[in-house]
């Protein structure tokens, strides 16, 4: 069977990856960025260059957004250039964004309306993973969208895991998120905690690392650390974005996401102070966590 034509809306860490490994597998491409840089980087490639994300969703059955967060998902998707003024009836539309739910659902219902199929199905992994196809999809929408959809999953991941309806792989992204801001937060505490004690690293840190603690965040953390590279695979101020949708969505729903709203104070401090294009391991060097390390009272108190 030929394969489908497909577009990538988004060619930042993720999108670039995707998009390469699409290629990788001869798929009919066609790529867009609002910065021409980074779709520039494709001039030579079998990718077909579009100048707006309504040219891309034309030439294409499957169009993959991949980009940063409710705004610049509003801006690759709506208005006279946007890709659903582009889309032809019956594409399948797949938002792998981490984006806000209440976005998600009002987007289904304007892919709807253009007589499209939606999925959303934002992905855990990051740079490697999704050059190497090895991302896992978290999928809401019709089971008949993500058949139609096969083609590009298989490629582009190891693993689809259907959740429901609309709305529910954009839930079930912010909630892995949220776990990842909060073990990377609370092992920026503790480092903080370790220095205010004076007590070598060298020494402190394989204790977390190969104990109970030792998660597979915080080994990245450490990995980091050890190589004072930050260059990133997931910006710092992205991990903040997630633990704000986070917070908010299950506030809509009566909960109060406690240890997420202390990572995000946490995440916000480091992007203030400048770290915010950085991998998210250098939240440990936020400022103000040496703020909040307190000496414990002396026997005598």
């Amino acid at each position: 069977m030929a394969k489908p034509a497909v577009a990538i809306l988004g060619l930042g860490i993720m999108g670039s990856g995707m998009a390469r490994r699409l290629l990788s597998a001869d798929f009919p491409l066609t790529v867009y960025n609002r910065g021409q840089d980074r779709s520039r980087a494709f001039a030579g490639t079998a990718a077909f260059l579009a100048a707006t994300p309504r040219e891309a969703a034309s030439r294409a059955q499957i169009i993959l957004s991949m980009v940063a967060d409710d705004n610049a998902s509003r801006n690759v998707w709506l208005g006279e250039d946007g890709a659903l003024a582009g889309v032809s009836p019956g594409s399948v539309l797949i938002e792998s964004s981490t984006l806000s739910v209440d976005w998600v659902h009002e987007l289904a219902g304007k892919a709807a309306n253009r007589s499209c199929t939606f999925l959303d199905a934002p992905v855990v992994g990051t740079k490697p993973h999704a050059e190497s196809g090895e991302l896992r999809f978290m999928v809401g929408g019709s089971v008949e969208a993500v058949q139609a959809a096969q083609p590009v999953f298989s490629v582009l991941g190891r693993e689809v895991v259907y959740l429901g309806a609309t709305g529910s792989g954009a839930f079930m992204k912010l909630v892995n998120n949220f776990i990842c801001g909060v073990q990377a937060a609370s092992f920026a505490e503790a480092l903080a905690m370790i220095d205010a004690a004076g007590l070598d690293r060298a020494e402190a840190i394989p204790i977390i690392t190969e104990g109970a603690p030792g998660s597979g965040i915080i080994r990245r953390m450490v990995d980091r650390m050890a190589s004072n590279d930050f260059t990133p695979n997931f910006a710092l101020r992205w991990m903040a974005k997630d633990l704000t949708y986070a917070v908010r969505v299950a506030s809509e729903r009566g909960l109060s996401l406690q240890t997420a709203t202390v990572a995000l104070s946490i995440f916000q401090g480091a992007v203030a102070d400048g770290y915010g294009d950085e991998d998210f391991a250098a939240v440990t060097k936020s400022s103000d966590l040496r703020k909040t390390v307190h000496h414990p009272p002396s026997r005598s108190e």
